[in-house]
């Protein structure tokens, strides 16, 4: 009672790092995004922050700005301040900076990343899917001239995306134009960019698929920049289905990720992995059965597609 009493009067509060350093559980997990300012990371920071805190946990989150030095030199802040795991999602393919988590015995969870020959679970999309329904959708609304405004290219999202572009043209029997696919970073600077271009082309698109919605945003800027009209002139369809899609005029077309869906999964499969290294350093070994789970996409109809005439 009188420590009690003590700790009261002097406003004492335990110090959870001496605590974490004792007893190996310091309650943190990490987040690894590359871009903060893209509102789809945005979203889905937020949701596993919440969802750590559900299972009593603080998220340390790591913004690298798609710089593989700033990623690198992040894991090694993770790794110094003890995290119990991280949730990764990288700025380039290769799975280089991650192997230093496991050489400390990290556990890992991939989001939105195919990264090859990791030890890790990872959570994805069906990005190849739902690029295909978004260029199928416009192709059925009568188009046949069809930009693509890609992402990075090494990225598989992006990648991954442009390959559905090409199978529904291909599938319709329209020749994939290479001077129509454009390259951009999932911002919406790239965007505006890359829908000037096109549109200072001697026969500039009908429509358009922006591999993202950031990208998607920044193209319509560039239509009402030239004087055009969204979707009389030209139809833009996005990838995400951020929160910005649904109050932009006209409201934007996409192709809806499962966002909260993402987020949870990757956070509880982390708790599993916590739970399971603890065994683990207790000398109760398993095997890990790492799991690859892939979501499915869905086309939201708005209003920045229209038909037109059919060849």
């Amino acid at each position: 009672e009188r420590v009690n009493k003590a700790m009261e009067e002097l406003d004492y509060h335990p110090n959870s790092l001496a605590r974490g350093l004792r007893s190996g559980k310091t309650k943190t997990i990490g987040l690894v995004i590359p871009d903060i300012s893209n509102q789809f990371f945005a979203e889905i920071s937020r949701k596993i922050e919440d969802k750590g805190f559900e299972h009593g946990y603080s998220v340390i989150l790591c913004n690298t700005d798609d710089n593989p030095q700033k990623e690198k030199t992040y894991i090694d802040v993770l790794i110094a301040k003890k995290v119990e795991g991280i949730i990764f999602i990288s700025t380039v393919v290769e799975s280089n900076n991650l192997q230093k988590t496991l050489e400390f015995n990290i556990p890992i969870i991939v989001v939105d990343r195919d990264i090859k020959d990791i030890n890790s679970d990872i959570v994805l999309v069906d990005n190849n899917v739902g690029g295909y329904e978004a260029t199928r959708y416009l192709i059925q609304l009568g188009h046949r001239r069809i930009a693509c405004i890609e992402g990075p290219s090494p990225i598989t999202p992006s990648s991954q995306r442009v390959g559905g572009y090409r199978k529904a043209l291909q599938e319709a029997r329209i020749p994939v134009d290479e001077d129509l696919i454009i390259a951009g970073d999932f911002r919406y600077e790239s965007g505006n960019k890359a829908m000037r271009y096109l549109l200072n082309l001697s026969q500039p698109p009908t429509a358009v698929f922006a591999c993202n919605d950031m990208m998607a945003l920044g193209a319509i800027q560039a239509v009402n920049d030239h004087g055009l009209r969204i979707p009389d002139d030209i139809s833009v369809i996005g990838f995400d289905n951020i929160p910005f899609s649904q109050t932009v005029y006209p409201t934007l077309t996409t192709m809806a990720q499962p966002i909260y869906e993402m987020a949870g999964l990757a956070v509880d499969l982390l708790i599993d992995r916590i739970k399971l290294q603890r065994q683990r350093n207790r000398g109760e070994v398993q095997k890990p059965g790492f799991k690859r789970i892939i979501l499915e996409t869905k086309l939201v109809k708005r209003n920045s597609c229209r038909e037109i005439g059919k060849n």
